[in-house]
């Protein structure tokens, strides 16, 4: 592609989602091989896959290049001890946002690094190296034989079949050894590209600060350039002389085993030069993540940048990003959790998601879907999309309880923590789903935790007032159709429509007379219930 219409495709989708295919196997490769033990917390899949992780991700990602990817993939899922260097990196970001030539220049050079292969350079500071088998020796020891004996031939024409023997014992040895070479086809000529385009971005003074020590890393990958490109399996072959060239090569290849040596011997290397080529990659990966953060909020009609504080979560018209025209809402939460009443689909759910998702687009990317937000820096855990485990011949029930039971093991841990709930011990029967429900949801509001719960069981609401703020979603109900305004509103919910809609979708009508009964009687019980407790 032309580089004048590339800059005119980059400018475009500026600001802009991506229309790309998306391998998570490859993207999350990097963030599933660092231990991350530095990190504050790290969101385990479970949350992720109630917050629907991976659509976010394909929404909030906007990198140029596979590095910077796999990069943003891994600061999404590690929330830090503490935000560092933060107005530096939100002054870049502004610089990004202001100066299309510094973001042009800067994307033309990451672009370079979008196929593929890209995706393996991490393994070259993550993986295990192929080890030379013990016999190595034998190489080295055929490939000065076949030199001696071809530098005898002028004085011994017989040392020609010495050279021929050895020569075909040496096809066995290289095409043994292009199995070792394919592992590293793809990360080791990737490397060098990152190499010199860290270089180029080096020189840039604003990205410079980034890694101020970064040219020494950068150098000691150059000291292996050379010998790293020597070797290749496939050419892209322009014309027969080509052809004749890389032919010859691989003959000469053969005849001195110079792949297996050289392969080995560049493995050697990089197995130490690991924290310098780690370097190079973050110092691309930053560059390229804050570059998609300012796409992000470019593309953003409203977003904030949140302010952390120790003890409150305040939310100001905050909204989900994922859904069109979502309705935004406004919530504070001090000295009680929060607990949601609401019918079906009246957005209970949807809110809790979009404070744990807004909470780890804060704390990682300094960005939030909202016009204002506060909150403390937070471990967060979740227990919303729950499912039967069969192969582990796990019920619905066991699975809640195991994971609702990691919750409570981390809400005494002195750090603090926000819990995500929908629908406590739905896989129960009623009277022990609201016993435990409160009994649980008591233990994780102590100390300096924040919980976010959704209920259908109006008791817990009376249960739990003293310890969590009663908060609604509602709908209204006309003559043939249910609206639901999606808008949070103080206090429990008081009326309930479900035996309505039923009406309002045509079940007979001796079901729906019989359910009413039903439930005039034991709200009657329930009235009667709380008198003798009382």
């Amino acid at each position: 592609m032309r580089k004048k219409k590339k800059i005119e495709i980059l400018k475009e989708s500026f600001g802009e989602l991506k229309n790309d295919a998306f391998n998570f196997d490859s993207i999350g490769s990097y963030f599933k091989n660092k231990s991350n033990r530095e990190s504050f917390h790290i969101l385990s899949d479970k949350t992720c896959n109630d917050l629907d992780f991976e659509e976010l991700f394909m929404f909030l990602d906007r990198t140029n290049s596979k590095v910077g990817q796999q990069y943003l993939y891994n600061k999404l899922r590690s929330i830090p001890v503490k935000s560092e260097n933060v107005e530096f990196k939100e002054n870049l970001i502004q610089k990004l946002l202001n100066d299309e030539q510094l973001r042009i220049n800067a994307q033309l050079q990451l672009d370079k690094l979008n196929k593929t292969d890209a995706y393996y350079i991490a393994s070259l500071f993550q993986g295990e190296y192929e080890k030379a088998p013990k016999w190595f020796f034998i190489v080295r020891l055929l490939s000065f034989t076949s030199l001696l004996s071809l530098l005898m031939i002028p004085f011994n024409a017989k040392m020609f079949f010495v050279f021929l023997g050895t020569f075909i014992v040496n096809i066995g040895f290289h095409y043994w050894n292009k199995r070792n070479l394919y592992k590293y086809l793809g990360s080791i000529p990737q490397l060098l590209k990152l190499n010199s385009i860290a270089a180029k971005l080096f020189k840039v003074a604003e990205f410079k600060t980034i890694n101020p020590e970064l040219k020494s890393s950068i150098q000691v990958i150059k000291q292996v350039r050379n010998r790293m490109s020597f070797f290749r399996l496939e050419a892209n072959l322009q014309s027969e002389l080509e052809a004749v060239f890389w032919g010859i090569l691989e003959l000469v290849k053969i005849a001195f085993l110079f792949e297996p040596l050289l392969l080995f011997g560049i493995l050697n290397r990089l197995d130490n030069k690991r924290k310098e080529i780690e370097s190079v990659y973050c110092f691309i990966g930053e560059i390229d993540a804050l570059i998609s953060i300012a796409s992000l909020r470019k593309g953003s009609k409203i977003y904030c940048i949140p302010s952390i504080n120790k003890s409150e979560i305040r939310a100001e018209k905050v909204y989900h990003p994922l859904i069109p025209n979502c309705i935004s809402n406004t919530i504070k939460v001090n000295q009680k959790s929060i607990l949601l009443t609401g019918s079906n689909m009246s957005g209970k759910t949807s809110f809790i998601r979009t404070i744990g998702l807004n909470m780890i687009c804060g704390l990682t990317i300094n960005t939030c879907f909202a016009e204002a937000m506060t909150f403390p820096r937070l471990r967060i855990y979740s227990a919303i999309r729950i499912n039967d485990d069969l192969i582990n011949d796990r019920s619905y029930y066991f699975e809640e309880v195991l994971t609702i039971k990691e919750m409570i093991d981390n809400a005494s841990n002195g750090i603090a923590n926000l819990f995500l709930l929908d629908e406590i011990f739905k896989g129960t029967n009623t009277v022990e789903r609201i016993s435990a429900g409160k009994a649980v949801l008591s233990a994780l509001s102590k100390g300096n935790n924040f919980v976010f719960v959704s209920t259908h069981d109006i008791e817990l609401t009376d249960l739990l007032t003293d310890e969590y703020e009663l908060y609604h979603f509602s709908e209204v109900v006309n003559e043939n159709k249910v609206d639901f305004d999606y808008k949070l509103k103080p206090g429990k919910l008081k009326n309930r429509n479900a035996i309505r809609i039923l009406e309002i979708n045509e079940y007979p009508g001796d079901v729906i007379e019989e359910a009413i009964a039903i439930s005039k009687s034991l709200d009657q019980l329930t009235i009667e219930n709380k008198h003798m407790l009382s």
